[in-house]
């Protein structure tokens, strides 16, 4: 689908708000760095802007030389940063509190978002109470869940403290889901709102199978393909992945394992299962095409906010394993489009594969049923769901 067609289709179904607002977005992370935060808020953004609200996006500098975008609707406004430990792809936004009450006291916008909680999250909640604007923030990821598989479980009282304190002087916070806004309540936050994540079911679609691309990883007509796509590191929990398909090979003649993604634990995986095929990071039309042309999709991991592979795969047409948490809770259905497994019961989610490799009728019934349940997510309707809270919050706040 075209931007423009997107537009009208948008325009027509979600007619924008008037007046529109000046909104300013805060992120330590963003495209073309790949992972669910910078994704999903990309297209929020783009969402936003088409419904005419003007945006000022403000990030950390990716490159030394890196100049700043600006277009009708949108501006950047770039910080300093540093490399994640352990990611060095990805920065971390550092604190910025003088230069963004500058910037915000010549130009005030109507409303501050702040998707991310480091430094550069932390220095915009302070100007931005400092000059007494409206604030909403997003829960995206669970850094207090990380924390046990990098060998500091005990940092996870003072993490889930900080999380609270920051989220609790923001006017809202949005979570992906019903169990996380029921999991944070129940830790102390306030004023958590449920807001879907959407998908692009006009680049995750069925239509996009290549048996080309299956030849490609040695895959025949009766291959039963599993794909995996993710970050490969501690906290994606892949060493169910691998255990659940060295078990399938035990009850299927030909069984495929297929790897999207990078991370830290891709050479000692690769040593364990050398069979697999080790595919790399993957974008937009080449990871459409890897969805779609799998057969299932597994998702051992247990730390996510979200999990946007999710709705992807289940758009793409391919059924999902899951443990039953985050997106998976809400949009697998078990024994319709996928299975469910007991949150942590990893011996469950080894014998749910298992037992699909032994009836692979299963998983054509779960196919044929797979796109169905996510088609209505779509981006245009989150970007309205948003808006209408950024009213509201920037309202109540200026009254």
């Amino acid at each position: 689908m075209s931007t423009l067609h997107s537009d009208q289709i948008l325009v027509e179904e979600y007619p924008a708000s008037t007046p529109s607002l000046r909104l300013s977005v805060v992120t330590e992370t963003w495209p073309p760095e790949i992972n669910g935060v910078a994704l999903t808020l990309s297209r929020l953004v783009q969402g936003l802007c088409a419904r005419n609200h003007q945006v000022q996006l403000i990030r950390p500098r990716q490159t030394p030389v890196e100049q700043a975008s600006s277009h009708t609707g949108f501006e950047e406004l770039l910080m300093r940063g540093m490399p994640i430990p352990r990611y060095p792809q990805l920065k971390l936004g550092l604190p910025g509190k003088r230069a963004l009450i500058h910037a915000w006291t010549l130009k005030r916008p109507d409303l501050v978002h702040i998707a991310t909680e480091g430094p550069l999250g932390w220095s915009a909640l302070q100007a931005a109470r400092h000059l007494r604007l409206p604030i909403t923030s997003d829960f995206r990821t669970n850094f207090h869940a990380y924390s046990q598989h990098y060998g500091v479980g005990w940092l996870r009282k003072p993490i889930v403290a900080y999380l609270r304190k920051f989220h609790n002087l923001t006017q809202l916070t949005m979570v992906p889901t019903q169990a996380l806004r029921d999991e944070l309540l129940d830790s102390g936050f306030d004023n958590v709102q449920v807001v879907a994540r959407g998908v692009d079911t006009q680049l995750f679609n069925p239509a996009r199978r290549s048996e080309a691309l299956r030849a490609s990883w040695g895959a025949g007509a009766h291959t039963l393909v599993l794909l995996v796509v993710g970050r490969l590191a501690a906290e994606k929990n892949l060493d169910v992945a691998l255990r659940s398909f060295e078990a399938m090979r035990t009850r299927h003649p030909d069984v495929k394992l297929v790897v999207v993604g990078d991370g830290p634990l891709r050479e000692s995986l690769h040593q364990r299962c050398p069979q697999a095929v080790f595919a790399g990071m993957r974008r937009h039309d080449e990871l459409a095409g890897y969805y779609a042309s799998a057969d299932v999709f597994l998702f051992p991991s247990l730390t996510e906010t979200f999990g946007n592979v999710t709705v992807e795969a289940l758009a793409s047409g391919l059924p999902v394993l899951a443990f039953n948490t985050a997106a998976a809770a809400d949009w697998v259905q078990h024994e319709g489009n996928g299975w469910l497994v007991a949150p942590k019961d990893e011996a469950a989610f080894v014998q749910a594969a298992t037992g699909l490799a032994a009836q692979p009728g299963r998983i054509a019934h779960a196919a044929a049923r797979a796109r169905s349940e996510v088609a209505q997510i779509d981006w245009q309707q989150i970007a309205w769901q948003v808006e209408g809270l950024f009213l509201r919050v920037a309202a109540n706040v200026t009254r």
